[in-house]
């Protein structure tokens, strides 16, 4: 998997391209610990993003609690986003 940071103000983006599975869950775990303080907002862009595991969506909860809420899931497929209904996770996340 590969992310792509990009940072306007208290604005982070991280796109997001090619599989978050249990290989790649690490990498995004480490990307938002490293998330700067001044960080307020946090958008994940999945427009290229092929496939998510269990282990990926637990990132994404990971990142929805450490923002408090100001999280979004941006451009979600509808691949992805039968995985975020069928975990009923679409109801809980901000999804754009």
């Amino acid at each position: 998997m590969k992310i792509e940071k990009k940072q306007d103000g208290g604005k982070m983006t991280f796109k997001l391209e090619g599989w978050l599975d249990t290989q790649a869950a690490p990498e995004l775990k480490a990307a938002l610990e490293e998330l700067p303080e001044d960080v307020t907002e946090l958008t994940l862009d999945c427009a290229a993003l092929e496939y998510i595991s269990s282990s990926g969506l637990r990132q994404f909860v990971a990142a929805h609690k450490q923002m408090k809420g100001a999280f979004t899931l941006a451009n979600v497929s509808a691949e992805i986003m039968d995985v975020l209904n069928m975990t009923g996770f679409s109801k809980k996340l901000h999804i754009v």
